[in-house]
Order: structure tokens, then C-alpha cells, then sequence
């Protein structure tokens, strides 16, 4: 067998190792239910992915978590509504 003619440092270990770290993934906020996903991907708490439901997530759960989420989904459309009802003027004054 092969055996190395130089010792490797441990400078030039680490310096070839350097690009091995783990890089921070960054998430950004699905705009219908608000859970934070990777970017470029369907959200898989409501399934929808562009402004489009591409996943039918009420599917695949059973009726008690159906109902669950059906009151998780409608509690949350009441916040959104909440908070858009400003109109126009409020939104000009200083």
C-alpha cells in the first residue's frame, strides 16, 4: 500500500476543511397561516406553495385532527381580518 511522502499540517487540514461548516438555512413566513418554511417550498402546514394549494393537507388527517385544524385555520383568518381592516385614511394619517 501507499504511504503519504509529506505529513499533512494541521493548517493545511484545517484550511481544506474550512468549506465543510454547516451553513445558517434561512426560513422565510408562509402568507396564509404564517409558519415559518424554506424558501422555494410547500409549506406543509397548509399545503399551498406560490398563492396556489398544491397539497390537499386536510387529506391525509383524521377526523380529530380535521376538526383541529379547522379551528386552528378559522382562528387564524379571524387575526388576518383584524388586522386588515384599516382603510386608506387611517393608513395616511402621521
Amino acid at each position: 500500500m501507499p504511504v503519504p511522502k509529506q505529513r499533512h499540517t494541521k493548517s493545511r487540514r484545517n484550511r481544506r476543511r474550512s468549506h465543510h461548516a454547516l451553513k445558517k438555512q434561512s426560513f422565510s413566513v408562509c402568507p396564509k397561516c404564517g409558519e415559518p418554511i424554506l424558501h422555494h417550498s410547500v409549506c406543509s402546514n397548509c399545503g399551498v406553495y406560490s398563492g396556489k394549494e398544491i397539497i390537499d393537507v386536510m387529506a391525509k388527517l383524521n377526523k380529530k385532527e380535521k376538526k383541529k385544524k379547522q379551528k386552528e385555520i378559522a382562528t387564524q383568518e379571524k387575526e388576518q381580518g383584524e388586522q386588515k381592516s384599516m382603510n386608506m385614511e387611517d393608513l395616511s394619517k402621521k
